[in-house]
């Protein structure tokens, strides 16, 4: 990170948008907006936005898979493959037949 690029206050980005914009297109590098010389605000060009919450999703996974294989070697009852399916069937309202 550039600091005296990537930390702007909220008023330079509201008279700069479209460079700023352009900036992090171009660099792939978020702009720390801030007010009050505290961070306020994000913004990040699109496709690292898109990695960020894909990684995410997958780190959650990863964390949920860990969870339960501990509850495996700890011998915690197990919910049946039918009733884990029935669950998402209902809350997510998708038919797995």
């Amino acid at each position: 990170m550039n600091i005296s690029r990537d930390i702007q206050t909220l008023s330079e980005f509201k008279q700069n948008a479209s460079k700023m914009v352009k900036q992090v297109q171009e660099t792939k590098q978020p702009i720390v907006l801030t007010v009050n010389g505290k961070p306020a605000a994000i913004l990040q060009d699109v496709n690292s936005y898109q990695q960020m919450n894909q990684d995410n999703e997958y780190w959650e996974t990863v964390r949920a898979l860990k969870r339960s294989l501990e509850s495996v070697r700890n011998g915690e009852e197990l919910i049946p493959a039918e009733e884990v399916f029935d669950r998402i069937s209902k809350k997510y309202g998708i038919s797995f037949e």
